[in-house]
Order: C-alpha cells, then structure tokens, then sequence
C-alpha cells in the first residue's frame, strides 16, 4: 500500500476555523459584508431624536398652558364684570340672550343700559365699560370690555 499522504490544506491555519457560524466577521467571498457601528454616531442620533421628540412636546405643553392662562384671564375678567353688572343700578329685566352695555358714572357706580355707546351720540356722559350678554344660566357673557 501506498503510504497515505497526510492531507495538507493550502490554506494557511491563522485564517480557518472550525466553527465558522459563530465568527464576527464574514468569513468567505459570499458572506454579507458585515461593518462595526460607529457607536457615537448611533447615540448622536439617538439623542438628537430624543431631543426632537421631548422638545416638541415641550412645546405642546407651553402651549395648553398659554391656552389655559387665557382662559383664567378671560374668567377673571367675567367674574369682575358679572360683579359690577350685580351691584348696577338695572332699571329693566334683562332678557337671556339679549345684548346689553355697561356704564360707570362719574361718581363710579355702575348701570345697565339698552343702548349702545353709539345710541347715545353725542350725548353720552359715561364712560363704557363692557358689552354683555346674559346666559341661559344668569351669568353674563363678556363680548366687549373696553380699553380702560
């Protein structure tokens, strides 16, 4: 018998191994090409989207506060109107619904009236403080207040 030649693999033993699936790397011409991430790249984004996100809802929030701050600022002024039109002299019923003008004389009380700073012309006397409306609910309804 012919002595057995020992198989000698050509390729050299630093770039074979005996358990290719669990290599890192691709390991022959067909292999996809496999690249290490650049980790500062990938947090830089990552946090770049973060800040994007967190500001825009930060900007939502500002928002509904601002919306909120002027819906108390609108009840404020209601409320302070509400009050005057209580304390006014009314010489009518007033009607829900209707339009009405609020008035301050010069000895600073308050009235109620029909007519309109328009109605009185020239005429008028008092300084006008608001133009209301009355609600289903007896409360008034802010539509002008003037510039005082």
């Amino acid at each position: 018998m012919m002595e057995e030649e020992k198989f000698q693999n050509p390729i050299d033993d630093d770039h074979i191994t005996e358990n290719p699936g669990s290599l890192e790397y691709p390991h022959h011409r067909g292999s996809q090409l496999v690249k290490p991430e650049d980790q500062g790249r990938v947090m830089g984004r990552a946090m770049a989207a973060m800040e994007q996100q967190t500001d825009r809802q930060m900007a939502q929030i500002q928002e509904q506060l601002e919306i909120l701050a002027r819906q108390a600022r609108n009840l404020k002024s209601r409320k302070e109107v509400s009050e005057k039109i209580y304390q006014a002299t009314i010489s009518f019923e007033p009607l829900i619904g209707h339009t009405y003008y609020l008035y301050q004389k010069e000895d600073l009380t308050h009235f109620l009236s029909l007519l309109s700073p328009q109605e009185w012309g020239r005429s008028l006397k008092h300084q006008f403080k608001a133009k209301v409306s009355l609600l289903a609910d007896h409360t008034w309804d802010v539509m002008e207040l003037a510039n005082s």
